[in-house]
């Protein structure tokens, strides 16, 4: 595997390992993994350090939702105007062009429910291009960005194929 790629999978896996650390479990000179990153960033392919945050724990009451949204095409632009314009909502935190029944996969945040519901109604129904909208709110949320939240202990339930 090449050395981009170890850093990649490495960085994915905890953004906050240091070229130091990855020129160690690499054997490569820390110059070496520092000029790697700097390509990576500027090459546009690691695009932003985040943290997985469970907000259960914080005690700051959030609301996500996913909402399945259908679309009419705009002539000439195809999809592509119309991830624009739903990418440039602050409450949009992600947009997936998608196969199958409806276009567009896109999560939402909000403080409440109803502001959820009055982005939906009030401007994501707006959009002359929006033909439909299903919304489903997300009630628990128990795996994030590959990471397990919250309680991890095994069950004490018994299975019945033991």
């Amino acid at each position: 595997m090449d050395l981009k790629k170890k850093v990649l999978n490495a960085l994915q896996d905890d953004a906050r390992y240091t070229p130091k650390k990855l020129g160690v479990m690499f054997g490569v000179e820390e110059k070496e993994i520092e000029k790697v990153i700097s390509e990576l960033e500027k090459d546009g392919v690691i695009v932003k350090y985040t943290a997985v945050i469970n907000h259960e724990k914080t005690g700051e009451e959030l609301v996500d939702a996913l909402v399945e949204v259908k679309v009419t095409p705009q002539a000439r632009a195809g999809f592509e105007k119309i991830a624009e314009d739903l990418s440039s909502f602050p409450e949009v935190k992600s947009v997936y062009l998608m196969s199958g029944t409806y276009d567009f996969s896109i999560t939402l945040e909000g403080t409440t429910m109803r502001d959820v519901a009055l982005f939906i109604s009030e401007r994501l129904s707006g959009i002359d291009c929006v033909t439909s909208v299903t919304t489903h709110f997300i009630l628990k949320k128990y795996k994030e960005g590959g990471i397990l939240l919250g309680n991890t202990k095994k069950s004490k339930r018994i299975s019945i194929h033991e």
